[in-house]
């Protein structure tokens, strides 16, 4: 039997420019594919339509071709998947593993927006309310759409998953309580979207960052609610701030835009990106990064 080629993405979202932490993990996603004779493939995660900007689209293809970095087919588009998203939603539904949440607008759009599951926990508000005076009351509210997450756990039974750094991992779903799967007049959101669409990519190694290592869990959870194939996983460590702090786009982290209008040169900043470790600890940026 021929092996699957191996593949590999980068997904990133349109709601700033790419900083030197985006370009890590795209630098070891293609490397890796391309060691392997496998595909990189890129994908915008657009779906938080209040930040997404399509200025910051072209701002990620122009920076990847900066960084000598060729992805291969056509760049997947998420909002594009929208129908898909909500018939994994509908089949989630089906199974009775969901339940409408009616709490505030404000706390739904944080979880819905949060990519690396460091939304608080739910307290379980609406997780006790009586169904069917819940499901007369989501046809004339807005509502969220969570994931009965204990319920879930008990069809699925255990589940594992395999990081490349840590080995075999026990999946603890729970860790992140009843997630916000979607809401009916915004969409699906991070969590379920992004299982349906690396399952629809033909992903087989996911590479990201480790501040993504939780969300894995409940992530490995849907997989296996949804009858998908599960990813090989190479959660990285991070480059940190000067002051110690994950770079991110909200705190004004160097982006690489701003590193080309000074002059460098994205193929050697690329090289000396290879040359970084990829285990052990976090680190901190050099002044030669």
């Amino acid at each position: 039997m021929v092996p699957a080629p191996l593949i590999t993405r980068f997904a990133p979202s349109p709601t700033g420019r790419l900083h030197l932490g985006h370009a890590w993990s795209a630098v070891l996603a293609h490397d890796l594919a391309r060691r392997a004779g496998g595909a990189f493939r890129l994908r915008i995660e657009d779906i938080d339509t209040g930040r997404c900007r399509e200025p910051f689209v072209c701002g990620i293809i122009e920076d990847l071709a900066w960084l000598g970095l060729a992805f291969d087919g056509t760049p997947l588009v998420q909002s594009s998947r929208r129908d898909a998203h909500f018939a994994a939603l509908a089949h989630l539904e089906a199974l009775g593993l969901t339940y409408p949440c009616f709490c505030t607008r404000a706390d739904i759009a944080a979880a819905l927006s949060a990519p690396h599951g460091i939304a608080p926990v739910y307290s379980g508000t609406c997780r006790g309310l009586d169904r069917s005076l819940a499901d007369d009351r989501a046809l004339r509210e807005p509502h969220a759409v969570r994931l009965a997450t204990d319920l879930a756990i008990s069809r699925t039974g255990p589940l594992v998953w395999s990081d490349r750094h840590t080995g075999l991992v026990p999946a603890s779903p729970g860790l992140l309580g009843d997630i916000v799967l979607a809401r009916r007049d915004i969409g699906v959101g991070y969590m379920l979207a992004a299982v349906a669409d690396d399952a629809f990519q033909g992903v087989t190694d996911i590479v990201r960052g480790r501040d993504l290592f939780e969300a894995t869990h409940i992530q490995r959870l849907l997989q296996a609610l949804l009858g998908l194939a599960v990813p090989r996983y190479h959660h990285h460590p991070l480059l940190l701030s000067g002051d110690g702090r994950r770079l991110a786009k909200r705190d004004g982290a160097a982006t690489l835009a701003t590193l080309r209008e000074a002059g460098r040169d994205g193929r050697a900043l690329a090289s000396q990106l290879r040359g970084l470790a990829t285990t052990g600890a976090d680190m901190h940026m050099q002044p030669a990064i």
